[in-house]
């Protein structure tokens, strides 16, 4: 049984937003010879397309999922892709710390998913 595009489109919208949002947000912190108002302008423009992807995500994916399970998705995403982005862009070590973090923020996502008890 094929998987319904309203179940897909959003997850990958939103991988795709939070890709721009990172940048938006931490891309910054590698460029430190820059004033900070020309930052801010250069964030907002990046964010600018995180909105144009995660607007139509959340409205797609409503068709499907509830509002709770669509900020889950996005969270657990978030995540995902930031320490990605931390390790490869930033340089940043990924510790036990992180993962055991991490782990328990995701393990949350089970309950919204997984409900109700």
């Amino acid at each position: 049984m094929p998987i319904p595009m309203a179940m897909i489109a959003p997850i990958l919208l939103l991988v795709a937003s939070n890709i721009f949002m990172t940048f938006a947000w931490y891309g910054h912190l590698k460029v430190e010879h820059r004033p900070i108002w020309l930052l801010v302008l250069a964030s907002w423009g990046i964010a600018f397309f995180e909105y144009c992807l995660a607007v139509p995500a959340n409205r797609i994916g409503r068709e499907v999922y509830s509002p709770a399970e669509l900020k889950t998705m996005q969270e657990v995403i978030t995540l995902a892709v930031f320490a990605i982005f931390s390790v490869t862009y930033l340089g940043e070590r990924f510790t036990l710390n992180h993962m055991i973090g991490f782990t328990l923020i995701a393990a949350g996502a089970v309950f919204i998913f997984k409900g109700p008890l």
